[in-house]
């Protein structure tokens, strides 16, 4: 990311020291605690910085809260992921569950994959995860979905294809 411009460094410069303080409150009302709503405060400034698109002064707490909420709604999501996950090699005997790396490891795969899932549309995400978590066949996909055959395989392929570009097309 390249240095902001002067007049966009005193953009973000004010809009940090107008809302700072505000966004913070609202984001402990939000999640019960300090310590949290500081790292979002400080990552929906982040998010502004790098997006390089400061609000004018009307508009700041509304954009800052949208910027907020989305960051909000990403931490709840992972926060799921981590607990199901969790729970999952809680169950594992002690001998085979994995260690503290590969357990990161796999926190971050599955929430790449939960990103990855959450930007398709509803049907299609849903049509990959029937098929390959419940191996459900593309005539029981098509029935649970209320749409045809063809519309399930074009799903799939859709999301199959979001998969493999996520994978490979990613800048490495």
């Amino acid at each position: 990311m390249s240095a902001p411009s002067v007049p966009a460094q005193q953009a973000i410069e004010t809009l940090y020291g107008d809302h700072h303080g505000w966004l913070r409150g609202w984001l402990r009302k939000k999640l019960g605690n300090a310590f949290d709503a500081a790292d979002l405060a400080h990552d929906t400034y982040v998010r502004i910085l790098a997006s390089g698109k400061t609000p004018n002064a009307e508009q700041s707490r509304r954009h800052l809260t949208q910027v907020a909420n989305g960051l909000l709604i990403d931490l709840y999501r992972r926060r799921q992921i981590e607990a199901a996950y969790l729970e999952g090699i809680a169950l594992l005997p002690e001998a085979q569950a994995p260690s503290e790396e590969a357990r990161a490891l796999v926190m971050e795969a599955l929430i790449e994959i939960d990103t990855i899932l959450h930007k398709l549309p509803a049907k299609a995400r849903m049509a990959l995860l029937l098929r390959k978590l419940d191996g459900l066949s593309y005539i029981e996909i098509a029935e649970r979905l209320h749409v045809s055959v063809s519309s399930v395989e074009k799903y799939v392929a859709a999301a199959l294809l979001a998969c493999y570009q996520a994978l490979y097309d990613a800048p490495g």
